[in-house]
């Protein structure tokens, strides 16, 4: 599966979970880790952890291998589904770590 479709399935599987800001990053150029990172927010512990379980089963769906850290605390969890990393915040982690300034004005926002 290409890294483009990967980016597809794991952002409509944080949409289908109400996740807020979904921002988009395209970092093939300066990582050599990943194609795309992936930034929202869950508005409770609960909802980040249930938006990481979504990305989980819908990588699992598609034969995608995934690593899951944090998702006990849930305040940030990680998501490597290989070539797109998907970052699931509590709103108030997400303002204090701000990974989005890493990014200047390259990101593309999906949902609300």
């Amino acid at each position: 599966m290409q890294s483009k479709e990967v980016l597809e399935l794991m952002v409509e599987a944080c949409d289908d979970k109400r996740a807020a800001e979904i921002k988009v990053y395209d970092v093939k150029e300066t990582s050599p880790v990943t194609d795309y990172f992936v930034i929202c927010h869950g508005n409770s512990e609960r909802q980040a952890q249930a938006i990481s379980d979504e990305v989980r089963s819908v990588a699992h769906k598609n034969g995608l291998d995934i690593n899951i850290e944090g998702q006990k605390q849930g305040k940030w969890i990680l998501c490597d589904v290989g070539d797109v990393i998907v970052h699931i915040f509590l709103k108030t982690e997400r303002e204090y770590y701000n990974l989005e300034r890493l990014f200047k004005d390259s990101g593309d926002t999906i949902g609300g």
